[in-house]
């Protein structure tokens, strides 16, 4: 069994910027696609950033050229956000494929971590 962690929400004025961060533990062999997710009030969640085992990256196209997604080798994975618009605000959620060391893979969503941004 595993687990993701979120951190790095809060509140933040339009323009700005905020980090997050999301660290995976447990019974862990191997990470594969990691991703964030977010959720606005009254709408469906939606991919905001993917990243594979081998650093191949994808965006949405409304944070494309503003947000940035990266991992490390300590099974964590980082989403930098910048020049914020209100729009951006949301929970945003963690989501992972890990696999566990019988070799079976699984995919995992943290709790979410509220992003808010004012105008």
């Amino acid at each position: 069994q595993a687990e993701l962690e979120e951190s790095g929400g809060g509140l933040v004025q339009v323009g700005g910027s905020l980090r997050l961060s999301c660290s995976a533990s447990g019974i862990i062999l191997g990470i594969g696609r990691m991703a964030w997710y977010r959720q606005a009030p009254g709408a469906q969640r939606e991919l905001v950033a993917s990243i594979t085992w081998d650093d191949r990256t994808q965006y949405a196209d409304v944070v494309r050229g503003r947000f940035t997604i990266s991992r490390d080798n300590a099974n964590t994975v980082y989403l930098q956000m910048n020049t914020l618009k209100p729009e951006d605000t949301a929970v945003y959620y963690c989501n992972a494929d890990i696999q566990n060391h019988r070799g079976r893979t699984t995919n995992y969503w943290g709790q979410g971590t509220q992003v808010t941004v004012s105008s």
